[in-house]
């Protein structure tokens, strides 16, 4: 009777641990670029799958994602514009690229389909500060001779929000564009001289959709998920370029990790026949004395399962995954730098 007895204790006690178990099953909060959403998305829902744990991701711009986090209001921030290490060290933060992708130029055209438009810095420069106002401009002629392009007004799309990817734009028209760099400049917000502004890339990539003429900037996903007809680039060497996985790997392949303090590294205009010329990482923040040690644990649980079973997902979406010799890099940083109130790494939890 006494060993039924206890059989029963230990099974309603077992139960009552696994009911437990599931029912503090943590959630983390972040908030910023809209440039990784659709990855961010995919590996939140196969991780809650397999672990019960949910994120619940804002796509607000890397602006807001940088604000939240130097406020502590989410786990992570989210931002295509890394912090420089002075930055960081004020806000208490560190910082990591978590996967790289491609920004492209889109348009919207009749009788104009992907790859078929071919521009260069230049005159990407030209359109987006109001000076090439048509499609049949003479400088986008030059580069297209075979193609027919109607004489139509060009209808600029640009970011309203502050936005990494934005940054990453007008750092790569800043090198390739001299009239852009001096009148412009770059930043995540700036004050473009023509254009219609819209939130995210979501935002841009429905203004372009739904306006004839148009052109805006955009993560290659966004591109690919809307069906949106991106153009062709020519590169720092010369070349006429695509969007495409290789593009992207090739001027990933030059960013050298190892020495940028805070893994603070900008991937635009980079050298290299293959190189897509507007590359760009994405970046994790997180404080390295959190408040909340239990999501932060969960965080660096939930980008060190990326690592290791995201890639695939990351290709599906035509992201680049990073370089195992990078990962390691990166998970000795969160060993050294994210500790809970008695000086414990967090990351020794995983």
């Amino acid at each position: 009777m006494i060993s039924k007895v206890l059989h029963r204790v230990a099974l309603a006690t077992s139960l009552a641990v696994a009911t437990a178990g599931a029912a503090f099953a943590i959630d983390i909060s972040g908030a910023g670029a809209t440039f990784p959403y659709p990855i961010y998305a995919k590996w939140a829902d196969s991780y809650k799958k397999e672990t019960g744990a949910g994120l619940n991701y804002q796509s607000i711009g890397s602006g807001g994602g940088i604000k939240q986090i130097k406020a502590r209001t989410v786990t992570f921030g989210a931002s295509d514009q890394p912090l420089k290490a002075e930055e960081l060290e004020a806000a208490g933060l560190t910082q990591w690229p978590q996967v790289i992708g491609g920004i492209v130029p889109v348009v919207n055209l009749d009788g104009v389909a992907s790859g078929d438009l071919i521009l260069d810095g230049k005159t990407l420069g030209a359109i987006f500060l109001g000076e090439i106002t048509k499609w049949d401009d003479a400088a986008i002629k030059k580069l297209n001779p075979k193609s027919k392009l109607p004489s139509a007004a060009i209808a600029v799309v640009h970011r309203s929000d502050g936005s990494g990817t934005t940054f990453n734009f007008t750092n790569y028209l800043s090198k390739v564009s001299a009239d852009w760099k001096s009148k412009v400049g770059e930043n995540a917000s700036v004050e473009w001289p023509v254009g219609i502004g819209a939130k995210g890339n979501e935002g841009v990539a429905n203004n372009v959709a739904n306006t004839k003429g148009a052109i805006g900037y955009v993560e290659y996903a966004y591109a690919k998920q809307n069906k949106l007809t991106f153009t062709k680039l020519v590169n720092k060497d010369g070349k006429t370029v695509a969007p495409t996985t290789p593009t992207f790997q090739a001027a990933a392949s030059n960013a050298d990790w190892a020495n940028a303090p805070g893994f603070y590294q900008i991937l635009t205009d980079q050298p290299g026949a293959q190189s897509w010329p507007i590359t760009a990482a994405t970046f994790i923040l997180l404080p390295k004395a959190p408040q909340d040690t239990a999501a932060a644990g969960e965080a660096l649980k939930f980008f060190g399962w990326a690592f290791a079973k995201g890639g695939k997902a990351a290709e599906e979406l035509d992201y680049i995954p990073l370089p195992a010799n990078v990962v390691a890099m990166i998970k000795k940083s969160w060993t050294a730098n994210v500790k809970d109130a008695s000086g414990k790494p967090l990351a020794s939890n995983n």
